[in-house]
């Protein structure tokens, strides 16, 4: 059974009592409400339903009239309203005045109607449930001509223009960067809102950059263009230029001639009110737009932009052109599927994961300043939306057809994975299948398999697989602590969604802080059940801010004991403030699981911290070397050395290995243990010429060495020699012996 995650209504998010009393007086204010962490889209004063989009709350108006197509609830959708055929011939404002008072009284409340729903929204029933869609998805939807005539109502992109409302309301936002799959309508909608705001804002500048100057040309002439045009005369302003142009759309008074006619005439001119706004494109450019002030940036296919054009470089100089200051004066709407990593993803990725919302600066802003919004394809696959707007996600029980009347026989879930088993033998073609058609923000970024250089097959088999778990039933977020703050003592474990570590299996309580003393050295008691791999760091601090993460990952192996074989049980990747704060976080999950742990030596002051502890016995030493063959500061504080060519190979093999033993589907039909997506995808970008990018992989890495280290002993060359001791050898066949020369 399928469960939908894009969205939720919060019911118990205000009191009721609350929302009530502020309602009774619209006290409500658009834009984002502080006290209760929501953003309010509602423009009466009055909120009705609270809904969590991709962690972001929003409130809608309240539900007060409702526009029923029809008493029954079947026949109730939407349907575009018919243009009153006597406004039909009136092609501009001049043709309006020209028309007598009567015949305007008629028209007044039509238009007033039309100019609240535009800015308030609009509610109606939907198969009998009251729908609310925003002013900019009505106009979309009543006033945009598409590549198919009247756009088609969806519910994702319901959701869609709700999210975005919420981005345009809340001033810490500088809007959205929206990862779709392909044919979701991004590029209609978009061009849609372009006109939309253009056509009721004075003395605004509007843009459209994409993947190349072409594309935002194409862009401009083929969606913008054909929108403004058959907009109704009461929302088309004054426009300057050609009726179709290819450049710039400018809503102003046209310039007029001045003869000496008129000069000597003393004629007063009638005057004209424009709006002194434009709508226009840029070539593709780190520096597009650099310098100039925006009220709406359209950034279309921005996930596609390959080198040398750099859409993490364009953006910081186009976000400087949406604001004043610290004030936010304008918006981009962004949205792409993305390319492979090293065609223009890698820097979209970046982009769209440092735009989440729940990561925040202390000004209350997101890294990128956008909000990240992700729909996953089932929700917006042509040929699987019903009637009602509503994707069709598993195979009907009765009879459902589309909006065309077209029937739909099985359910976009199963639909798409018959495609996907379709291509299992063909992994570029699957990883371009899942980058235009994502189920997850996972198959959005998907590389391409040839530039792996591990199973990439398995390892997206083992995401996949992750994925569809959810990670809930089986990682635990949460941090380590000494039992009552006595350091050296017990240590426990405690979820919390804060936490740096994630773990997916706890020993029994018997196993747990499980130490041995040897020559009053503290080693650990539960070496023959697993180990870690750390990727350590020396510097708290770096000239610029960033450095890499920390890394530590434990591994089981086969023991007698009660204990998974061959499990990835815990991951950390983080880097705290100082870096003592990462050594005792590090030495407490090794406490905690009485296991050893195999580090880089180059990299010391962990391996000194451990010692200086009296935990030196948990410091493995290099597999690769008997005792007498260590450097005196290996005897002292163990780690291994990450510059050896053997090493890296035999690291590099360690995780092949493991990959093709371990992940993804295994040879009885089962599915790995590891359940670490983070891990997993760095393992499928690895680059053992660039580890240093690395460092999930070389703590993983490092696991695997531990647990096998005996794979890595050296083995002593044994040279035989021959010895004569000088026995004599006789031939005895006959009655006399001889000896045998």
């Amino acid at each position: 059974m399928y469960e939908q995650s894009l969205y939720k209504i919060l019911d118990n998010h205000i009191k009721q009592k609350v929302i009530d009393q502020q309602n009774r007086y619209n006290k409500w204010e658009y834009g984002y409400n502080k006290e209760h962490d929501i953003i309010v889209i509602s423009k009466t004063g009055k909120i009705g339903e609270i809904y969590e989009i991709q962690n972001l709350k929003i409130a809608l108006p309240l539900l007060e009239i409702g526009y029923k197509r029809s008493k029954k609830e079947k026949e109730q959708y939407w349907e575009p309203f018919q243009y009153p055929k006597e406004l039909n011939n009136i092609k501009s404002v001049f043709d309006w005045n020209n028309k007598p008072d009567y015949f305007k009284e008629k028209w007044y409340d039509y238009i007033d109607e039309e100019f609240s729903r535009r800015e308030n929204g609009f509610y109606f029933y939907n198969n009998g449930i009251p729908t609310y869609i925003t002013g900019t998805h009505y106009t979309y939807l009543q006033w945009s001509k598409i590549d198919v005539g009247k756009p088609d109502y969806r519910e994702s992109n319901r959701l869609f223009f709700i999210f975005w409302e919420a981005c345009k309301a809340d001033n810490r936002c500088y809007g959205m960067c929206y990862l779709k799959n392909r044919r979701s309508g991004f590029s209609f909608m978009s061009s849609s809102e372009l006109v939309n705001q253009a056509t009721i804002s004075s003395d605004a500048r509007f843009g459209i950059l994409s993947k190349s100057g072409a594309d935002a040309k194409k862009m401009f002439i083929d969606k913008v263009v054909p929108i403004s045009i058959n907009y109704p005369f009461f929302f088309k302003p004054i426009q300057d230029g050609m009726d179709r142009p290819k450049t710039e759309l400018a809503y102003r008074v046209p310039a007029s001639k001045l003869t000496r006619r008129k000069l000597d005439s003393n004629e007063k001119p009638e005057e004209l009110e424009g709006l002194d706004t434009t709508i226009d494109w840029k070539n593709t450019g780190d520096n597009s737009y650099d310098g100039e002030k925006l009220k709406l940036l359209v950034h279309d296919e921005s996930g596609k932009w390959e080198r040398p054009d750099n859409i993490l470089n364009n953006w910081r100089v186009t976000k400087t052109c949406l604001r004043l200051g610290a004030r936010v004066v304008g918006k981009c709407m962004m949205g792409s599927t993305s390319n492979a990593l090293d065609k223009g993803g890698e820097n979209f990725k970046k982009l769209y994961y440092e735009s989440d919302v729940t990561k925040r600066n202390r000004n209350g802003q997101t890294s990128s300043g956008l909000y990240s919004l992700f729909i996953p394809m089932e929700w917006n696959y042509e040929g699987f939306i019903d009637s009602y707007g509503l994707p069709v996600f598993e195979t009907p029980e009765k009879e459902t057809r589309g909006p065309d009347g077209s029937l739909i026989e099985i359910g976009v879930i199963e639909h798409w994975q018959n495609e996907v088993d379709g291509l299992k033998e063909n992994q570029d073609a699957l990883n371009e299948y899942y980058r235009q058609f994502p189920r997850t923000e996972e198959h959005a970024f998907r590389d391409e398999a040839k530039q792996s250089l591990f199973n990439l097959t398995k390892i997206y088999e083992q995401i996949d697989y992750n994925e569809d778990l959810r990670n809930t039933s089986v990682i635990t977020k949460g941090s380590f602590q000494w039992a009552n703050g006595i350091k050296d003592t017990k240590v426990e474990f405690i979820p919390n969604n804060d936490g740096r570590f994630l773990i997916s299996w706890v020993p029994p309580n018997n196993m747990q802080n499980r130490v041995i003393i040897k020559n009053g050295i503290k080693c650990p008691g539960n070496e023959h059940c697993g180990a870690f791999g750390l990727d350590s760091y020396d510097i708290s601090g770096t000239t610029d801010g960033k450095g890499s993460n920390g890394a530590l990952h434990g591994l089981t192996k086969f023991s007698m004991e009660d204990v998974p074989i061959n499990h990835f049980f815990l991951e950390y990747i983080a880097r705290p403030q100082t870096a003592e704060i990462f050594f005792e976080d590090i030495l407490m999950a090794l406490v905690f699981y009485g296991m050893p742990v195999l580090a880089e030596n180059n990299k010391p002051r962990f391996l000194y911290y451990l010692k200086r502890r009296g935990y030196r016995g948990y410091s493995m030493n290099r597999p690769d070397k008997v005792w007498n063959r260590l450097s005196p500061t290996e005897k002292e504080i163990g780690g291994v050395p990450n510059s050896g060519e053997d090493i890296k190979q035999a690291h590099a093999a360690a995780i092949e290995s493991f990959i093709n033993d371990n992940i993804g589907v295994l040879q009885d039909g089962s599915y790995g243990t590891m359940y670490f997506n983070k891990t997993l995808n760095d393992w499928s970008r690895f680059n053992i010429n660039n580890r240093t990018a690395h460092d999930a992989s070389i703590s993983s890495g490092l696991a695997i060495m531990a647990c096998n280290r005996h794979l890595y002993s050296p083995v002593a060359q044994i040279q035989k020699q021959n010895y004569n001791l000088g026995i004599k050898k006789y031939d005895n066949r006959s009655s006399i012996s001889k000896i045998i020369q």
